[in-house]
C-alpha cells in the first residue's frame, strides 16, 4: 500500500512538473513573452505586447499540447507492444503503421492533396497496413504459439512494403517542388500543427490512451503464456485485438498529423520500467506521463536552438540513442 501511495505521489508531482514545462514553453521561442503575459492570454485577459495572443494562442498553444499528446500515445503505444509481444525491442511500429502512414501522406503530397486530405491519406494508409497484417495472419490473435510471432513477422513483412512504396514515390516526385516537402515532412515535425489538425489527430490519441490505461491491468497478462492467460479468464484473442488496435490508431494518427517520430516509443517504457519496475498497471502511467514530457522538452529545443528549426525526430534519435546505451549499461540488459 505505501509503495502504491508512493506511485501516486511521483505521477502527481511529475504531472505538475509536465504541467508547469508546458507553460515555460509557451514563453520559449524566437519570439520570448514573459511568463506573466502568457498566463494573462491563458486566462483570456490579453497581452500588452503586439502579437503575443497571436503567437501564443495559435501558433504555440496548439503546437505544445499535440507534441504533448504525440509523446504520451506513442509511449502508450511502445508500452502495449513491448508487453503484448514480450519483445524489449518492440515499438509503435512494429506492424508497419508508421510507414502505412508515411506513404499516404507522401502520396498525398504528390497527388497535390490539403493539408486535411494528406492526413486522412496517411491515416487510411497507416490503418490498412495493420488490417493487411491481420489478413496475411488470418487469426493474429489467435491461442496458436506461433501466432504472436506471425504477426510481428508480417508487420515486418508490411513495413518493408509500404517503405518501398515510400521510396517509389520520392523516385517519381517533381525534385524541385514536391520531393523536399515530402523528405521534410517524413523528417517529423509539429511546426505544420494547428487547432484544425489538433481536431482532426487528437480523438483517436485521446481514445486510444484511454483504452489503453482502462486495459493496463490486462498487460502483466498478455505477456503471459497462452495457458497462464486463459487460466486467469482472459479472453486472448479480444484483448490482443483492442490493444493492436488502439496501438496502431495511435500510432497512424500521430504520423499523419507531424510525421515519422522514433525513438519515443522505445525509449520510454524502459525508462518507466527501470523507475517503477515491471509492473504494466504502473508502467503505462508513468510511460504516458514521462512520454508527454519528453516529446515537450524536444520539440522546444528543436524550435529554440536555432532559427532554423531542427526536425524534432533528428533530436529525438540524438537523445534517445545515448540514452539507451546508459539504460543498457544500469541495468544490465532490459526486461520487459
Amino acid at each position: 500500500m505505501k509503495r502504491k501511495n508512493s506511485f501516486k505521489t511521483w505521477m502527481i508531482i511529475c504531472t505538475v512538473i509536465l504541467a508547469a514545462s508546458a507553460v515555460l514553453a509557451l514563453c520559449a521561442g524566437q519570439y520570448q513573452v514573459p511568463i506573466d503575459q502568457v498566463i494573462s492570454i491563458l486566462m483570456g485577459k490579453g497581452s500588452t505586447l503586439q502579437n503575443a495572443s497571436k503567437v501564443i494562442l495559435q501558433v504555440r498553444l496548439p503546437r505544445i499540447l499535440f507534441s504533448m499528446l504525440a509523446g504520451a500515445g506513442l509511449a502508450a503505444s511502445g508500452t502495449a507492444f513491448q508487453s503484448l509481444f514480450s519483445n524489449p525491442l518492440a515499438t509503435p511500429d512494429t506492424l508497419g503503421t508508421a510507414n502505412g502512414a508515411s506513404f499516404g501522406a507522401a502520396l498525398g503530397i504528390l497527388l497535390g492533396f490539403s493539408s486535411a486530405g494528406i492526413q486522412f491519406s496517411a491515416m487510411f494508409f497507416g490503418i490498412l497496413a495493420v488490417l493487411l497484417v491481420f489478413a496475411v495472419t488470418r487469426t493474429p490473435s489467435s491461442s496458436n504459439s506461433h501466432s504472436i510471432i506471425m504477426v510481428i513477422l508480417a508487420g515486418l513483412v508490411i513495413s518493408s512494403l509500404f517503405s518501398a512504396l515510400v521510396t517509389l514515390v520520392k523516385y517519381v516526385a517533381d525534385p524541385n517542388d514536391i520531393l523536399p516537402v515530402i523528405t521534410f515532412w517524413l523528417m517529423g515535425s509539429f511546426s505544420s500543427v494547428t487547432f484544425k489538425s489538433l481536431q482532426l489527430g487528437a480523438p483517436l490519441i485521446l481514445i486510444g490512451i484511454c483504452i489503453l490505461f482502462l486495459l493496463r491491468y490486462r498487460l502483466n497478462a498478455m505477456s503471459l503464456s497462452n495457458d497462464e492467460a486463459r487460466s486467469l479468464g482472459i479472453n486472448l484473442s479480444l484483448n490482443r485485438g483492442i490493444l493492436i488496435v488502439c496501438a496502431s490508431a495511435i500510432t497512424a494518427s500521430v504520423v499523419a498529423v507531424c510525421g515519422v517520430i522514433g525513438w519515443v516509443g522505445l525509449l520510454i517504457p524502459h525508462i518507466a520500467r527501470m523507475l517503477f519496475g515491471n509492473d504494466n498497471r504502473r508502467v503505462l502511467p508513468a510511460s504516458i506521463v514521462f512520454g508527454a514530457g519528453f516529446l515537450l522538452i524536444t520539440d522546444t529545443i528543436a524550435r529554440c536552438v536555432s532559427n532554423a528549426e531542427i526536425p524534432v525526430s533528428i533530436l529525438t534519435a540524438i537523445i534517445g540513442a545515448p540514452v539507451f546505451i546508459l539504460l543498457l549499461r544500469r541495468t544490465g540488459g532490459i526486461q520487459v
